[in-house]
């Protein structure tokens, strides 16, 4: 984005998760009020992003999928039953903290809707949430993201471009000290995409690397005495969804998972003791039916000593880095609650210092 160029490999047409075939994203942005915190009122800094793997109806049709937890100083639901069965069958919904619940409930009525048979003649549904916390510009004790915000993000989901920055889940987010928000970034290996989408919410401004250049340094000062303390403001979490259609299983899924991790090394990030940072992947190369009259099941994988698959964990580690780093220079400065203020990264005074 903007010049900066990260890694070896080539991204895709949009540079983003969407470069993977049938993957959407959609997102709803609140921006409300401004001045002082009213609890349950706002000021409102907040929204959620629905990333879906395909456009069918995932429950019916489950996709391979893994969580990889970093630090799991976090509030998601359904990860543990993606860790278990390996397979996503929900949109992968992102929000504020306190937001999570009231969108799980959501995403549960959305799901019954499409499938009347849930809890009745066959199993309950998995919904998967992600979160970071955005109370340092909004009132996140509010849980102002409702059913229809969650609903307009899912119908609002298409292919790419992605929109990035200060929108969606990504909304009220700070990254390194700067604003932050949703970020995406793709590489491809031959055939095959691995796309990232990032919500971020971490990080001390001090620790910024972009590019290898430890810029957070230099911007100790940034924007000035107006500013708050450049490592004031509480590091936070990150969200990372990883999509492929690469065909790979659960299990190898994990292990991307975890490269997706190093990627966030590249910026400078050191996963501190109140951190959240999961991984959520899945690949589109193949659906696995809710229901079979089948015992058996046939999937073709790649084999973990091919050669494609060592170049998809570099894949997943660059499209992470530059996802973090895509949120950040997305993202313009916005007021939140009580004078605080999440400003916009300087993106060309980095890139002089980095190229």
């Amino acid at each position: 984005m903007l010049g900066l160029t990260t890694g070896i490999l080539p991204a895709g047409t949009h540079n983003d998760i969407c470069d993977v075939p049938g993957v959407r994203v959609g997102h709803a942005t609140l921006v409300e009020g401004a001045g002082p915190l009213v609890a349950g009122t706002g000021p409102v800094r907040t929204g959620v992003t629905a990333v879906l793997p395909h456009g069918g109806n995932l429950f019916a049709e489950k996709v391979p999928a893994a969580v990889f937890v970093l630090n799991g100083f976090g509030k998601s639901t359904g990860l543990a039953q993606v860790q278990e069965l390996g397979l996503l069958e929900t949109p992968v919904m992102l929000t504020n903290t306190l937001g999570v619940f009231r969108v799980a409930d959501a995403v549960v009525s959305y799901m019954v809707e499409q499938n009347p048979e849930i809890g009745v003649t066959t199993g309950t549904v998995n919904p998967v949430v992600g979160e970071c916390n955005d109370g340092y510009l909004s009132d996140i004790q509010g849980r102002h993201v409702r059913e229809g915000h969650v609903r307009a993000a899912l119908s609002a989901a298409a292919g790419g471009p992605v929109q990035q920055g200060a929108v969606g889940a990504g909304t009220g987010t700070m990254c390194f000290g700067f604003k932050g928000g949703i970020g995406s970034s793709s590489r491809t290996v031959g055939d095959f995409v691995v796309g990232a989408l990032v919500q971020a919410n971490f990080g001390r401004r001090s620790d910024l690397l972009v590019a290898g250049a430890p810029v957070g340094q230099q911007l100790l000062a940034y924007p000035g005495e107006e500013g708050p303390e450049p490592d004031a403001i509480p590091p936070g979490s990150i969200m990372i969804v990883l999509a492929t259609n690469a065909p790979l299983d659960a299990r190898q899924l994990g292990r991307l998972c975890k490269r997706g991790a190093l990627g966030l090394a590249r910026t400078g990030a050191s996963a501190g003791n109140g951190s959240g940072d999961f991984v959520i992947g899945f690949s589109t190369a193949y659906r696995v039916p809710h229901a079979s009259a089948e015992e058996t099941a046939t999937f073709t994988i790649l084999r973990d000593d091919s050669a494609a698959l060592d170049r998809l964990f570099l894949a997943a580690v660059e499209a992470v880095e530059e996802s973090v780093l895509n949120a950040l220079f997305a993202a313009r400065t916005v007021d939140g609650r009580d004078g605080h203020v999440g400003y916009a990264l300087p993106v060309r005074r980095v890139l002089s210092w980095t190229m």
